[in-house]
């Protein structure tokens, strides 16, 4: 579902500047502009082109990351089951957001850096309850919803959240705003038919879509993307290296396989079957 976004970020241009950012496994030029003053810089004062730019120079470092892991893995063909594997998934994405985004709105807000304490404050009232969708989601498919997400957890949606979490409490809680972009942008190339192709698997009395509905095209994460590239945008150079940076790094956790093979559909059946609903 991320081909869309790969073929319209291949386009994409740095804006010109001198500095170098290296990653384990990549290196690219990008060099802020002189001048810029992060939290001093008015938002009204952000234009046009300088917004289009910084979004640009995301979404390039989001395909550096696709083209940086270039596996030939697939995961295994979606099921009934393996979408209850996804929606445990999503749970704890989900779970996480809130209480961290408190976490960075207050330590930003220590160090008088209003507009990122804004930011992260209206991120966490906006992704208030989400996880709840997913429990829902489970519980519609027939299973015990705390004990599934207890009993599941996904190597990537693991491993996301252990990054956010070190992000935040990270001296300068900065890379959360990296960490946060890629996550949405993607999100956002979920279409209607996706979701209906998942539809499509379950008998229509049920209903196990609604968190990823929120997680989609149609629901608030288009605005989110928008309303984190003005604030990239608005950054100071070194702080707009630093988002970017874990911009990378989180699109390259999120498109890596993982390190054992996948979880079997068998395996799966086994662990939920002790938690159907009787």
């Amino acid at each position: 579902m991320h081909n869309n976004f790969l073929i319209n970020s291949e386009s994409a241009c740095f804006v010109s500047d001198e500095t170098v950012i290296k990653t384990p496994n990549r290196t690219w030029e990008y060099r802020p502009t002189s001048g810029e003053s992060g939290d001093r810089l008015d938002r009204n004062k952000i234009d046009a082109d300088k917004i289009a730019k910084t979004q640009k120079l995301l979404d390039r470092a989001i395909a550096y990351a696709w083209h940086t892991v270039k596996s030939d893995r697939r995961p295994p063909k979606l099921t009934r089951t393996r979408w209850v594997w996804r929606l445990a998934g999503l749970y704890h994405l989900t779970h996480s957001t809130v209480p961290l985004m408190e976490e960075a709105a207050q330590r930003f807000s220590t160090a008088g850096r209003r507009r990122l304490a804004q930011w992260a404050t209206q991120k966490a009232k906006e992704e208030a309850g989400h996880n709840q969708l997913a429990l829902l989601d489970i519980q519609s498919m027939g299973y015990e919803a705390e004990g599934v997400v207890k009993a599941l957890v996904p190597p990537v949606a693991k491993t996301l959240v252990e990054y956010f979490t070190q992000s935040v409490y990270s001296p300068d809680p900065i890379s959360c705003v990296g960490y946060s972009y890629p996550i949405e942008r993607l999100v956002i190339e979920i279409g209607e038919e996706y979701i209906q192709s998942i539809e499509a698997l379950l008998p229509s009395s049920i209903n196990a879509t609604r968190c990823l509905r929120v997680h989609s095209l149609s629901g608030i994460d288009a605005k989110h993307v928008e309303e984190t590239i003005e604030l990239v945008a608005g950054l100071s150079p070194e702080e707009r290296t630093r988002v970017v940076i874990a911009c990378y790094e989180t699109a390259l956790l999120s498109f890596s396989p993982p390190k054992e093979s996948y979880i079997s559909d068998e395996k799966l059946q086994n662990i939920l079957k002790p938690l159907e609903v009787r």
